[in-house]
């Protein structure tokens, strides 16, 4: 119910925004210079009394939006801002100062139209977002499970964008090369069947890797990855799996495994401290040896293309399913969690999780 009211005020926003423009910048004027000014029309008075709410609720609509382009987003805001801010100051601006002479009035006295203020206060902070967003840092939502232990859902994180290289904003296309991927890394990336959405994996494989999984280990150009069992894990949630500590690079994370050839999932159980839809469960077979069930095939990785494995092995829609991730889809390398809250999980933010290093 609340999500439909939001749409809804959103869409609203657009006409009354018009109106408040074509009002604000050809019609308001002329009531204020008027012998006896008068007051808004009721319908405009209504319009600029609730455009701040209309505004705020498409604000909302567009943070929860799946597949926004966020710099496109920021492209628009500010070139519209910018271009109502110089289209007022060489063209309205000199024409309303006319106006209040020719009425008697001291054109400083006047007030600046609503909508002008906006786009003045409005510019500078969306060109300032937009550079930033594209060639330093970013912000990113965990939306799943993928990368358990390493990052849970919730999790929001900054996302590196300088060390790749700088690309252009919405072109995506990098114009300063500045370093490379290493193996190992966690990245944030556009997801190449939907370049719409973005994925966030842990590089395995760089260009001319040999690289298969079995029994959620990995093997790189026939070297099979350091992987040792540290315990057993259960949040509650997940029951009973294999939490290990693997090496990439010379560095440890730790992974979530469960070595069985049929699928994890088991139907709900109250345990779960999580408003999900199912629980996993990990029953291994007594008898090892058997295909795992997120094995894969050796690939080589093509030139200008990477592996992208999700920590969770066993839980992960990954490089094993549906390919290579090409160069020109990287978005960045994530580094620290700034804040948690799973709106799944009860209790808030957990507090534990902020400041994180990413390794």
């Amino acid at each position: 119910m609340f999500t439909q009211l939001v749409t809804i005020l959103a869409w609203l926003a657009v006409p009354a925004t018009l109106i408040a423009i074509i009002d604000d910048w050809f019609l308001r004027p002329r009531r204020r210079l008027a012998l006896e000014p008068r007051p808004d029309p009721g319908l405009v008075a209504v319009v600029y009394y609730v455009l701040p709410v209309l505004l705020v609720a498409a604000v909302v609509r567009v943070l929860g939006a799946e597949r926004l382009d966020f710099s496109l987003l920021l492209l628009v805001v500010a070139a519209v801002a910018g271009l109502i801010w110089l289209l007022d100051r060489l063209v309205f601006a000199p024409s309303r100062a006319r106006a209040a002479r020719a009425a008697g009035r001291d054109p400083a006295a006047q007030p600046l139209p609503v909508t002008v203020d906006y786009a003045r206060s409005f510019f500078p902070v969306a060109l300032i977002v937009l550079l930033v967003r594209s060639f330093i840092f970013e912000p990113f939502r965990i939306p799943s499970d993928s990368m358990m232990p390493t990052l849970e859902d919730g999790d929001f994180i900054v996302v590196n964008k300088y060390d790749y290289g700088l690309r252009l904003p919405v072109l995506n296309k990098k114009f300063v090369h500045i370093g490379e991927p290493h193996r190992g890394d966690v990245v944030v990336f556009r997801f190449p069947p939907d370049p719409g959405v973005n994925f966030i994996k842990r590089l395995v494989g760089l260009p001319g890797d040999h690289v298969r999984v079995v029994s959620d280990q990995l093997i790189v150009n026939g070297q099979p990855v350091p992987l040792r069992l540290l315990h057993r894990y259960d949040d509650g949630c997940y029951h009973n799996f294999r939490l290990d500590g693997e090496i990439l690079n010379h560095k440890q994370h730790e992974v979530l495994s469960c070595l069985t050839s049929e699928e994890i999932v088991v139907p709900p159980t109250a345990s779960c401290r999580r408003k999900m839809d199912r629980n996993y469960e990990c029953v291994e077979p007594e008898v090892p040896g058997e295909h795992d069930h997120g094995d894969s095939a050796e690939v080589v990785v093509p030139p200008g293309h990477y592996f992208m494995v999700g920590d969770n092995r066993d839980n992960s829609y990954d490089s094993r399913y549906w390919g290579f991730v090409p160069e020109q889809n990287l978005v960045g390398k994530a580094t620290y969690i700034w804040f948690n809250w799973d709106l799944q999980r009860s209790g808030g933010p957990n507090w534990r999780r902020i400041g994180q290093r990413i390794e």
